[in-house]
């Protein structure tokens, strides 16, 4: 049997077995590691990270690299590797509940050596406290490194406005 949760808007979500189903980003210059959880519900639907149009994510990096903030895939991917950055996620494959980080369970973490491995890498950060939390679990053991954990970018996050998280974010720029 699955459970069910009842949304804001009245609508029930299942468990889903669910598989990442996109790429990282990233080329041999990239050296800033940027890892979320598992893409949300918007992101899956269009095959790429930050999809949801309230998410912060794209609008912090674009103003902490002073540039516009990229709106196509091809867009964000150039911006990226234009400014040394790889992207991905923590999870490969979990069970979760729409776009519920708090209902994730049954993970199965990405090979992060094999990226590693590719890159020159020198600072991972976490966006978020699921990613710092599945970060410590899965991939610490199995790379050694270290990982700095950011303030989500999420909207749910409203502890943080535009300006703290900006403040926050700034240490990818060192």
């Amino acid at each position: 049997m699955n459970k069910k949760i009842t949304g804001a808007k009245n609508e029930e979500a299942e468990y889903q077995r669910l598989r990442h189903e996109f790429a990282p980003v990233f080329d041999e210059n990239s050296r800033v590691l940027i890892l979320g959880s598992f893409p949300s519900v918007k992101s899956r639907e269009q095959q790429f990270y930050y999809g949801h149009p309230q998410n912060r994510f794209w609008k912090v990096l674009a103003d902490l690299f002073h540039e516009v903030t990229p709106e196509s895939t091809e867009e964000k991917k150039a911006f990226l590797i234009r400014n040394q950055i790889a992207l991905w996620d923590v999870i490969r494959e979990c069970d979760i509940m729409g776009s519920s980080d708090s209902s994730i369970k049954n993970v199965v973490p990405v090979d992060l050596p094999w990226l590693l491995e590719r890159t020159g890498i020198e600072k991972i950060y976490v966006n978020g406290g699921k990613a710092y939390e599945l970060y410590q679990k899965y991939l610490l053991p199995m790379t050694g490194r270290d990982c700095v954990r950011l303030p989500s970018t999420s909207p749910a996050n409203a502890a943080y406005s535009m300006e703290r998280l900006l403040g926050v974010w700034s240490v990818i720029t060192g």
